[in-house]
């Protein structure tokens, strides 16, 4: 279907650990939809950080098939996925994973200049100045707060105009009032870039705003709720 984003089949993840193999995810069948906006909730290790890494790419599944884009990521090599994210992807984590020897504005341009953006500095300030840092764009991360690292991050992830927008637990490590406006920020770079939304979150605020709710439990999807559905 040309409005699927995602679509994974039967998709399994399954890691080495001291004891033996782990089964991480056990058979997640899941479409995303063009212009979703997708929550993944559930207990602490019942494998949403991984389905999201499949999504992503930054996790290989061990069976079955994920698609992105009309692109079979598993049949992707290490660089074929990197030139696959770095066109079509951004992804927020819980840890800002800011390079700290840049400024605020070299951590947004970066990615823009490996995709040979003719204006990265200029499109960097943009988005800076879209999640209201544009005065603190000269700042290295160590100046700033753990809020406004997330919105460098926020920036970053947005910067390249991704047609897929992956978020996981962007919220985590924030305060309330911080997080509050990282979820407003999220949502309004979603808007303004038409990205379809996908993100890990424990946070029921954040889930209700999303028009998908998909639940795990043990590797496994247990059930789905329409969010925006329901509310109307």
């Amino acid at each position: 279907m040309a409005d699927t984003v995602l679509a994974l089949r039967d998709a399994r993840l399954t890691l080495a650990g001291n004891a033996g193999p782990v089964e991480i995810l056990k058979g997640i069948d899941l479409e995303v939809m063009r212009g979703d906006t997708l929550g993944l909730v559930g207990p602490s290790g019942s494998g949403k950080s991984s389905l999201l890494m499949l999504m992503g790419g930054l996790e290989r599944a061990t069976g079955g098939s994920v698609m992105a884009l009309g692109q079979d990521l598993t049949a992707m090599d290490e660089d074929a996925l990197a030139r696959f994210r770095r066109g079509n992807m951004g992804v927020v984590f819980q840890s800002f994973h800011l390079i700290p020897t840049m400024t605020a504005l070299e951590n947004v341009a970066v990615p823009l200049e490996l995709a040979g953006v003719d204006d990265a500095f200029a499109r960097a300030e943009a988005e800076l100045v879209a999640v209201g840092l544009g005065a603190r764009k000269d700042h290295y991360p160590r100046q700033m707060s753990g809020g406004e690292q997330q919105r460098v991050a926020l920036a970053r992830a947005a910067a390249p105009r991704p047609a897929i927008l992956l978020a996981d637990e962007p919220t985590g490590n924030l305060d309330g009032a911080n997080g509050t406006a990282i979820m407003d920020l999220l949502f309004g770079l979603r808007d303004r870039h038409g990205a379809t939304l996908v993100l890990v979150t424990h946070a029921p605020d954040l889930a209700a705003r999303c028009d998908r709710v998909v639940r795990l439990a043990d590797g496994r999807v247990v059930g789905e709720d329409r969010v925006k559905a329901a509310a109307e």
